[in-house]
């Protein structure tokens, strides 16, 4: 197992973001973690990475706790993570935006390094273009490639797919099976978009409330009657 939350509660004052959540991640799978809009998805992302402090529970890395480790040493622990919003720094050229993510590890990450990161998620060619100046979609593929700088063995996608077109999220979905395949990768996808969610992911959990209400193999996932109700029968 390589990552495993354990009884995870966190309190914003009176408001019980999660509600001891549990949940497994299996090393060298992508696994999905969906809910309607609330439900603390972003928020487990955000105690993964140390943003936040549980008030209770506990999240391991290959059997060790990361709740001792700051927010600025998950990344040497092997986490990456993109964002629901895009983060990147518009003034600068793609190849610099993606040559941060090296920095992150403390070390001075070369140039040939950024360029193949760059390769993976199809965008070398764009090294060169300021980054404001592409595509909503495009943008997504170079924070995927900073956050491949890292060297992480555990990805964090946070919605990768809003804001995308059909042809865009089909390409998605196989970009990300490309990643576990070719770089041994585990991902954690927070999505919205279903039909990614259940194409790509080996397994899947469900949150609503900060509660987790199911957790299963895709298609048993899709069929819970607690899921319809909560999430897969909203229409968006």
């Amino acid at each position: 197992m390589l990552l495993s939350v354990r009884d995870v509660t966190l309190r914003f004052g009176g408001i019980v973001a999660l509600d001891g959540v549990s949940f497994d991640v299996s090393r060298g799978v992508v696994s999905g973690l969906i809910g309607p809009n609330g439900a603390g998805k972003t928020t487990v992302f955000n105690v993964i990475t140390r943003l936040y402090a549980p008030d209770a529970g506990e999240v391991e890395l290959d059997g060790k706790s990361l709740l001792r480790t700051p927010a600025h040493g998950i990344v040497r622990r092997g986490i990456a993570r993109t964002f629901q919003n895009i983060n990147l720094f518009r003034s600068m050229s793609v190849l610099e935006n993606v040559l941060v993510g090296g920095h992150s590890l403390g070390r001075s990450a070369g140039e040939r390094e950024a360029l193949e990161a760059l390769d993976v998620v199809g965008l070398a060619p764009l090294a060169g273009k300021p980054a404001a100046a592409l595509p909503y979609g495009t943008q997504k593929r170079v924070e995927i490639a900073r956050a491949l700088m890292a060297q992480p063995t555990l990805l964090l996608l946070d919605e990768p797919a809003g804001g995308l077109n059909h042809e865009e999220v089909e390409a998605l979905g196989d970009f990300i099976l490309r990643l576990r395949d070719e770089r041994a990768l585990t991902i954690l996808l927070v999505e919205h978009h279903m039909s990614l969610v259940m194409r790509v992911s080996d397994h899947v959990n469900v949150l609503s409330f900060g509660r987790k209400i199911a957790s299963g193999p895709p298609a048993q996932v899709q069929a819970d009657p607690a899921v319809i109700e909560a999430y897969l029968g909203v229409q968006e």
